[in-house]
């Protein structure tokens, strides 16, 4: 039977990004092609069979993107962006959280099934300039793409643009035996997608570029490398792509169609492999795609694209200048490699919804500054909603947005990973039969969600266009076991402004709080 080859982006056209009155286009910039940073492993503090220690510092640098002056960036562990974290499902993990930043941040793992609200890392957790939290939680969920980046409220979009985002990578034993490419920076290579604007002196100012729909900017970085290229040595290449944008949508295809295979979403491998040659990913989901070079000779150019603009180019031995492309990868000669993809790559559980459980209902309404979820702004001191512990509940997910100029609102739950059920009771996309903690909705559509919490926590689901969440597109649950009660104390607005006002020399009512 001849397999389906998806050629769609699936998402409704109207609302594409690039019809926002906003949109900033993406400029290719005149400089020389660079190698692709691909981020270190980070090494564990100290490591047994069953205990990982990590420290994790947030800190500043300055980074070289474009000739002329250093970038002022903030990073994990690094310069811009940060090391990558490689956890293993079922070991105990122990993290200090080191904050050498001039204000408070918070550590959030996005996608990662841990206590909430302070593990987990959102606004209640602050950690304040030169102080070290420690956190500690056991790794329960299967192999999958994840990320860790600052979360706190309502200065999320400030602190990521900066730079405070990185990968984080789990194993299991299940994925360890699927024929994937796993040499990391070899065949198994991370790409975090983002934007940025450059003022004077190539500094960031997201103050002068600020958007209450999101920030964009003329200059697309892939793991912070402008106009990159990668030498690729291996006939199958993994990407692990992530998009780590405020707001820019990545439309991905390669300029001759060639087909790839996605292998895993959000939460992890998915069921079987999706053959497509396009794929449009919302701010912070993770797809991992297989590519196979095998049809090319040496010499040979290929080209990731996001729509018409030449984002990676797949290059094999020779190097061509060019100064259209954003990202090149030069694929060197490769040993022949016929490995192909089973049909089926994992089983995921599939639960029963607890009977007698109402349907939870969420909007996601306006845009700009009107931003609001069931018609509410966040209040960071409000349960919104409870759910207990092991409950199986749906969700309905809707964009009252209207469908001739609204947009695609990614909606994000944190603290566990949710299968995707309908979308307006249809049929949902190919790409969405996996476990996922992101989720694109289109103007005027319901999504449909299957949601579990497996531990106990105040956790916040929210639009992960990161000026909308810090604009009040944002909410909060409580997974509760009543019969061990917990009382939590939650952060307040006006703690973290004093915090902030005390951090940056200036009065309380004189701090700038985007959105709010």
């Amino acid at each position: 039977m001849a397999k389906k080859v998806y050629t769609d982006y699936f998402f409704d056209e109207p609302a594409y990004n690039t019809h926002d009155g906003g949109y900033i286009p993406l400029v290719t910039p005149k400089v020389e092609p660079q190698p692709l940073a691909i981020p270190p492993l980070l090494k564990p503090d100290r490591q047994t069979d069953t205990d990982d220690y990590y420290i994790v510092t947030a800190q500043e640098s300055e980074t070289q993107f474009l000739p002329g002056k250093k970038t002022k960036t903030w990073g994990y562990n690094a310069g811009f962006l940060g090391q990558t974290i490689v956890f293993r499902n079922g070991k105990q993990t122990h993290i200090d959280l080191e904050n050498k930043l001039p204000e408070l941040t918070t550590f959030h793992w996005h996608g990662l099934n841990v206590p909430g609200p302070i593990t987990d890392g959102g606004c209640h957790a602050p950690v304040y300039p030169g102080e070290t939290n420690h956190i500690d939680f056991k790794v329960h969920q299967p192999a999958a793409t994840t990320w860790l980046h600052a979360h706190p409220c309502p200065s999320t979009a400030t602190q990521v643009w900066k730079g405070l985002a990185t990968m984080v990578i789990i194993k299991d034993d299940v994925e360890d035996q699927l024929p994937l490419p796993r040499n990391y920076g070899v065949d198994d290579i991370p790409l975090v997608l983002q934007d940025r604007e450059f003022h004077d002196d190539n500094q960031f100012d997201y103050r002068a570029d600020y958007d209450p729909d999101g920030v964009q900017g003329h200059t697309a970085l892939v793991n912070g490398t402008v106009n990159p290229y990668f030498d690729v040595t291996t006939q199958r290449v993994r990407l692990r792509i992530l998009d780590g944008s405020n707001r820019r949508e990545w439309r991905l295809h390669f300029n001759d169609d060639l087909e790839f295979a996605q292998v895993a979403s959000d939460g992890g491998i998915l069921p079987a492999p999706v053959y497509m040659t396009k794929v449009m990913m919302t701010c912070a989901e993770r797809d991992e795609i297989v590519v196979d070079f095998g049809q090319y000779q040496p010499g040979d150019e290929v080209t990731l694209m996001t729509d018409d603009t030449p984002l990676c180019r797949f290059r094999i031995k020779s190097f061509v200048p060019d100064d259209t492309p954003l990202c090149r990868f030069r694929i060197k000669s490769f040993v022949p490699d016929d490995t192909k993809l089973p049909e089926h790559l994992v089983d995921i559980p599939d639960e029963t919804p607890t009977p007698d459980l109402p349907v939870r209902t969420i909007t996601m309404d306006g845009m700009d500054d009107e931003v609001a979820l069931d018609g509410k702004k966040f209040d960071m001191s409000r349960i919104d909603a409870r759910q207990k512990v092991g409950d199986v509940a749906i969700w309905e997910i809707r964009n009252t947005n209207s469908t001739e100029n609204g947009m695609v609102h990614p909606f994000h739950v944190h603290g566990t990973q949710f299968r995707v059920l309908a979308r307006n009771d249809g049929p949902i996309y190919p790409n969405e039969h996996g476990l996922k903690d992101t989720v694109g909705v289109n103007p005027g559509e319901t999504v449909r969600i299957k949601v579990k919490f497996e531990l106990t926590g105040v956790y916040m689901y929210h639009c992960h266009i990161i000026e909308h969440e810090d604009g009040g597109m944002m909410a909060q649950i409580e997974s509760y076991d009543p019969q061990h009660p917990q009382t939590y104390h939650l952060m307040d607005m006006d703690t973290l402004r004093n915090a902030f006002a005390k951090e940056q020399g200036i009065k309380p009512e004189d701090v700038w709080m985007p959105g709010m």
